[in-house]
């Protein structure tokens, strides 16, 4: 989930409707708004953000370093105005980037992927047994051979890639995939997707990856 800060409720929709179509959630907020939300958040709705866009806000209200005491998610400036003077003010203000509009969504993704490679040390890609699953929005491949899946099958996965090793309940890989605040869609529809998402991987390796227990959640195994 990509959490989007800027007073201008256009800004918001349009920014929800373009990252909506690459598959990825969001979630939109005022600068006041976001203030109490991010200071009272629980760690694990901290945890399903990806990034965090800051636009046209209230700095005093929105602190890059009141955000990087709650969570490491990158912090990234979208800025109007193109002068120098005001890229600098905003890299000390704490941000880790300074994105100029008007910009391409997929130039954030790209960008929001670099810092997190680069901050956590993220690799392109984690391998599990003869799966190799991809952290860009390439598709997965098992035994050097692409599996083409749907933008949500694709994502559950690289969600449990990147938290192999410990096991994220249901609610968690709906935060993640369809964002805190999506109230159109229930949280039961994740087992629809992992359904469909074990049938697929099931065909191609000849077992069921995705261990699952009740109340507990869900594990990749190799």
């Amino acid at each position: 989930m990509i959490v989007i800060v800027d007073e201008r409720e256009l800004v918001q929709e349009g920014y929800n409707s373009l990252f909506d179509r690459e598959g990825v959630a969001t979630a939109s907020f005022g600068s006041d708004a976001f203030g109490e939300w991010v200071t009272s958040a629980a760690e694990e709705d901290l945890k399903s953000v990806r990034a965090f866009l800051i636009g046209d806000c209230d700095k005093a209200a929105v602190s890059p370093r009141q955000i990087r005491d709650r969570t490491g998610a990158p912090v990234i400036a979208l800025s109007d105005h193109h002068s120098l003077e005001n890229t600098l003010m905003l890299f000390e203000s704490g941000v880790d980037d300074v994105i100029r509009k008007p910009v391409h969504i997929r130039e954030i993704l790209a960008r929001i992927t670099a810092i997190r490679r680069r901050v956590q040390e993220e690799q392109q890609f984690t391998e599990i047994g003869a799966m190799r699953i991809f952290m860009d929005g390439r598709e997965p491949e098992i035994d050097g051979e692409p599996l083409p899946l749907p933008r949500r099958e694709r994502r559950i996965l690289e969600y449990l890639a990147a938290n192999r090793g410990r096991r994220v309940t249901k609610t968690q890989v709906f935060n993640a995939i369809y964002g805190i605040f999506d109230d159109e869609v229930e949280e039961n529809v994740v087992e629809s997707h992992i359904s469909k998402l074990r049938k697929k991987l099931r065909e191609k390796l000849g077992f069921d990856p995705i261990d699952s227990k009740r109340f507990l959640g869900y594990r990749l195994v190799g």
